[in-house]
């Protein structure tokens, strides 16, 4: 059974569709580091179609250049990619092909397919927030800034129910920036007010 990874670039309020004027300022090379982790491994990018233009549009130009990023944008040529859009043009990058049908399915097959044993979900809230509604994201990575974007699309809308999540990993880097890895969680025992007076904290003297 595959592994689903969401890596996502993310402010402090919740703004997951990234700004560069606050996000490079952070980029390093621990943050590079933590990148090429998330995708390592990858069998499989699943994208929605305004990340997937996005890369499509940066990095087959990057490959061709043969700068210093060019082995990374090799990387994601190469991978498979599948792209969830309602349109019909063509997606004009090599490895990539359309999600057939509903997402839910289309995810709930690949993560059964023999040989695929990683997918990573960069960026595509609208993806994201699918599998998560659906109980197939099994790993939400974040790359947390210390900024408050202040606008911008956020990773969570609102509505119900709830999204426990389990802290797997963690770690700060010299910037600032936090990284969080999250695997689904359960709410701990519910409790009220009664059931935590005692651990309020006593008035000095």
């Amino acid at each position: 059974m595959a592994t689903i990874v969401s890596t996502l670039f993310i402010s402090l309020d919740g703004v997951a569709g990234i700004d560069p004027a606050w996000h490079f300022p952070y980029f390093d090379d621990h943050m590079g580091a933590a990148v090429s982790e998330d995708y390592a491994g990858a069998d499989v990018l699943l994208l929605g179609r305004v990340t997937y233009d996005s890369f499509a549009g940066a990095w087959p130009e990057r490959e061709a250049a043969g700068d210093v990023d060019a082995t990374f944008a090799t990387q994601l040529g190469d991978t498979r990619k599948l792209v969830a859009t309602r349109g019909t043009a063509d997606l004009g990058w090599r490895n990539a092909e359309r999600v057939e049908g509903d997402l839910v399915e289309a995810v709930t097959a690949l993560k059964a397919q023999p040989g695929v044993g990683k997918v990573v979900v960069p960026g595509s809230l609208s993806v994201v927030r699918q599998l998560l509604a659906a109980g197939l994201l099994d790993e939400l990575r974040l790359l947390v800034h210390p900024v408050a974007a202040r606008a911008g699309e956020r990773l969570f809308d609102e509505g119900a129910p709830v999204y426990p999540l389990r802290l797997l990993a963690s770690d700060v880097f010299p910037t600032g920036v936090v990284r969080l890895v999250y695997a689904p969680g359960e709410l701990p025992a519910a409790q009220g007010y009664d059931d935590v007076k005692g651990e309020v904290p006593l008035a000095d003297g």
